[in-house]
């Protein structure tokens, strides 16, 4: 069991969840333990889920790297997530996206949208203590997130942190054609490639599990 950032993410290379250099550069810059609460701190670096109030969790560590290596995400992206959570996932999407001033990349900014106000709240918190630079990448929504962010539209990738039924038809509406959802439906993870207009390559990977979308009326 690992007991520091830096063994975390060595087992998680050594287990093959996390394959690409870029990825294990954002899980060492992002440290786990600024979004873990203050009573689970020594369960910080354990590979399991945990939980954050309001019935939520933050997600276990491979299924976030697995997540972000599936998304493939690339300087100058523009991204929605959808469930901010704990900030984690928020924090590793806007380092992988963020932009080295010898690029021509357009400025890169994410939509992280929330249900629970206190956890949105939470989550900017966290970041702030853990990586002040990323904020302003970020734009924090409070909303149901199964409509997705119409106004920052459309987005080169999505990803989703809580479990539908299927993938949800605005999330396909506001992605661009070449773009990616990685989102979990049922016990899967699935990815999504939108590849024209209404083209939709879908592949799936069995065996995870999710808090639900909560989604509005």
């Amino acid at each position: 069991m690992a007991h520091t950032n830096k063994e975390l993410v060595r087992e998680l290379r050594e287990v093959g969840y996390i394959k690409t250099d870029r990825i294990a550069e954002a899980f060492m810059a992002i440290d786990r333990a600024f979004f873990v609460p203050q009573e689970l701190q020594s369960r910080a670096y354990e590979n399991v889920a945990l939980p954050i109030g309001d019935a939520q969790t933050i997600s276990q560590p491979l299924v976030v790297a697995f997540m972000l290596e599936l998304l493939g995400l690339q300087e100058g992206h523009k991204v929605l997530e959808i469930g901010t959570g704990s900030g984690w996932k928020s924090a590793l999407v806007a380092f992988l996206i963020k932009t080295s001033s010898q690029t021509s990349h357009p400025k890169p900014c994410m939509y992280s949208m929330e249900r629970i106000p206190a956890l949105s709240h939470g989550a900017r918190n966290a970041i702030e203590s853990a990586a002040p630079d990323l904020l302003s990448y970020i734009t924090f929504i409070e909303g149901d997130g199964s409509k997705g962010y119409e106004r920052g539209a459309p987005y080169d990738r999505i990803i989703a942190a809580a479990a539908s039924d299927h993938v949800c038809e605005a999330w396909k509406n506001q992605l661009i054609i070449g773009g990616r959802i990685v989102a979990p439906i049922g016990e899967s993870i699935v990815v999504v490639d939108k590849t024209g207009k209404d083209v939709f390559e879908q592949r799936e990977y069995y065996g995870f599990s999710f808090v639900p979308l909560i989604k509005g009326e």
